[in-house]
């Protein structure tokens, strides 16, 4: 690794390309994004009046096989276009990137975001929400939970509503259905471990000390 050797360039890349179009599967199957990056597929999905889910491949069967079928010529391109282009794609890495690549960008952006609606306002959020991106990396928060909460807040609340219809408004259902308390159990595991290992870790310290 570091070497030079292509076999340690080739085994991350195919492990890449792997993870990516794994994704998918939790997706289109329980409508369960894996990742920022399936969020945000998930809510454009929605967005759209289609819903991840089982019933994806029955309802639109066309959708689920463009999907697939644009993974195989996405990889034939990848193979296609840089086997023969990888000195272009070097040269393009040496390109100063806040005096010419970032300039771009963002032109880029602000074209794309007037040319939806050709809408001044439609730039003003894009501005916005770009400004926030900037905090949001500057004070080191990931974005992945708030993208997370963002695309799946309206589905647990739609979910929250129809078990408390069922349940006649008895929040103890949450505890009592197994698959639920188990869910429940992992929830609140997964919030108190780093709390506890904080914790040993600074009893560990004194007692070193």
């Amino acid at each position: 690794m570091g070497t030079g050797v292509i076999e340690g360039v080739a085994a991350p890349e195919s492990a890449n390309n792997a993870a990516a179009q794994g994704s998918f599967i939790p997706l289109f199957t329980l409508g369960v994004p894996s990742n920022v990056v399936m969020a945000l597929l998930m809510g454009a999905l929605i967005i759209h009046g289609v819903t991840p889910g089982p019933f994806l491949l029955s309802e639109h069967p066309d959708l689920f096989w463009g999907v697939v079928a644009s993974m195989y010529v996405g990889n034939f391109m990848l193979l296609v276009l840089n086997l023969p282009l990888i000195p272009l794609w070097v040269q393009v890495l040496k390109v100063p990137y806040y005096t010419v690549l970032f300039p771009l960008i963002l032109l880029f952006c602000l074209i794309g975001s007037y040319a939806i609606n050709n809408s001044v306002t439609d730039i003003g959020i894009m501005i916005l929400f770009g400004g926030l991106g900037y905090l949001m990396k500057k004070f080191k928060y990931e974005p992945a939970p708030l993208v997370l909460g963002f695309v799946l807040g309206p589905i647990f609340e739609v979910s929250l509503r129809h078990s408390l219809e069922i349940s006649d408004g008895r929040f103890e259902v949450f505890f009592t259905r197994p698959i639920s308390a188990v869910g429940l159990g992992f929830a609140i595991l997964l919030l108190l471990y780093p709390l506890v290992m904080s914790f040993f870790g600074k009893k560990r310290r004194v007692f070193e000390e």
